[in-house]
């Protein structure tokens, strides 16, 4: 049986300091079989390790979870061998989601295919990653991303440990939604992986720190926020691409309030 809404903040205070494997493993047993990790980058990978040595320590008779990642098409060639590298090593099969064809064709025709440069990022996001995470997400009940709190002081210093999904849920539908790393920092997230000998995108080796699509992407530099390199030539407080776009509505309602 599923989490509660209503027992979601007590839940995220009880479980602030606990080790994120703790929530992995919580989040497992509430919603086993209909809970997915998101996977797009280091976080994540660390959570899919985590969750691999869960069940290698014979915590579950079978894999409880899935694995998803978006396809958007315009991937970095690394960020494609990374994917192999991570099916390889875990022996986890990877649901692969990609943009609907008409949508893509549709807006390449009208618009070319660098319109986001003048637009703004939101119409090709939408059609490449939120509308194929939607249906990623339609057949579960709760999810698991790599999010965290230092990775934008704009968009995610506030960021819950689980929270009911401010853009997926619906009236019909609730739709949870745990950050296990919320409170782990970029120093935490990387020692794990060099401890752990954890698969990591070899774009990481020449100054890429968030990593999206090839022509949003770039190298940030030193004592730069680590979204920095994301949709450069945008307002800093709204660079997220609408897969978490609940962060920013959840950010200015509470600004609203102090």
């Amino acid at each position: 049986m599923g989490l509660a809404i209503a027992n979601q903040t007590e839940f995220a205070a009880d479980f602030a300091g606990q080790h994120p494997r703790e929530i992995l493993e919580f989040a497992f047993r509430a919603y086993s079989p209909r809970v997915a990790i998101s996977f797009s980058g280091a976080g994540s990978v660390v959570l899919i390790d985590m969750a691999a040595k869960l069940l290698e320590a014979g915590g579950f008779d079978e894999a409880p979870f899935r694995v998803f990642t978006l396809d958007t098409g315009r991937l970095h060639a690394e960020t494609y061998q990374f994917i192999d590298k991570v099916r390889d090593r875990y022996g986890i099969p990877i649901e692969v989601y990609f943009p609907q064809p008409k949508a893509v064709e549709k807006l390449v025709r009208e618009k070319g295919l660098f319109s986001f440069y003048q637009d703004g990022h939101q119409e090709c996001c939408s059609i490449r990653k939120v509308e194929p995470l939607r249906r990623a997400l339609s057949s579960l009940d709760a999810w698991i991303t790599g999010q965290r709190r230092d990775q934008s002081p704009w968009t995610r210093n506030r960021l819950p440990i689980v929270q009911n999904d401010p853009t997926f849920s619906t009236p019909e539908r609730e739709l949870v939604k745990f950050n296990p790393l919320a409170n782990w920092s970029s120093d935490q997230v990387w020692a794990y992986i060099h401890e752990n000998d954890v698969p990591h995108n070899a774009l990481h080796e020449k100054g890429f720190v968030s990593i999206g699509c090839e022509p949003c992407t770039r190298p940030i530099l030193p004592g730069q926020q680590e979204r920095a390199g994301r949709w450069w030539w945008e307002d800093e407080n709204k660079k997220e691409c609408g897969l978490h776009e609940g962060n920013i509505s959840v950010i200015t309602v509470e600004s609203s309030e102090l």
